[in-house]
């Protein structure tokens, strides 16, 4: 019987990595990597174009925002908003200042609460060695986290899916320039894991393992 057992464990550990390089193929996983250049922030809210994503991201999806912005004066800012499918009417914004007080602010804005502020850091609020990141499932709301630290933790804002963003960062049409050079780099990433097949896989080769061993166990007690 042990050897038996020692063949059926064997083979779950040569069929297992072979599934597991399927699972990082999960057809539900999307990405979306922007590089977005100085200029296009310096614009105003209202002449901020809405920009279509290649794919929607929903169910459960962050976004990392890598700001390697070089700031005009300071107080620049930059903004981003993400945009849910349904309505340009509802977003998430993140806003980003310059040095040296690295303000930053995330606000959402829903149909039912219209805009709000969720949290503002007016000093070291962002950290530029490292990467901001905003998170949503559908079951645990919003998490914001400004690279230190979880700075917004499971905000409900009901169902929301990216499917388009914008980027601007001035108040007024005479102000000067907010950032002089550098680039955002923002990537999209997303999945439903309701759809990956092979997720669980492991777990049923263990209980299959489970399943032969007490029959086993069984049958020789019998005997």
């Amino acid at each position: 019987m042990m050897y038996l057992i020692a063949l059926i464990l064997f083979a779950g550990f040569l069929i297992i990595p072979a599934f597991a390089q399927e699972e990082l193929k999960n057809p539900s996983l999307i990405i979306d990597t922007l590089e977005i250049p100085a200029k296009d922030f310096n614009v105003v809210l209202r002449d901020a174009p809405i920009i279509p994503l290649n794919d929607v991201h929903s169910v459960s999806w962050q976004v990392t925002i890598d700001n390697n912005l070089l700031y005009s004066h300071p107080d620049g800012n930059a903004v981003l908003r993400f945009y849910d499918q349904e309505s340009d009417d509802e977003f998430i914004e993140v806003g980003m200042g310059s040095q040296p007080d690295l303000k930053f602010w995330v606000a959402v804005q829903t149909p039912k609460e219209g805009y709000i502020v969720v949290h503002r850091d007016l000093d070291r609020g962002w950290y530029p060695q490292a990467k901001s990141i905003v998170s949503y499932t559908d079951r645990a709301g919003l998490t914001v986290n400004n690279g230190a630290r979880i700075v917004v933790t499971n905000l409900d804002i009901g169902t929301f899916a990216i499917d388009s963003y914008s980027v601007y960062g001035l108040e007024g049409s005479t102000d000067m320039p907010s950032v002089n050079s550098g680039t955002m780099i923002v990537e999209f990433l997303s999945g439903d894991p309701s759809k990956n097949v092979f997720a669980l896989f492991p777990f049923y080769i263990a209980a299959g393992i489970g399943v032969i061993v007490g029959v086993l166990f069984i049958t020789k007690k019998r005997s």
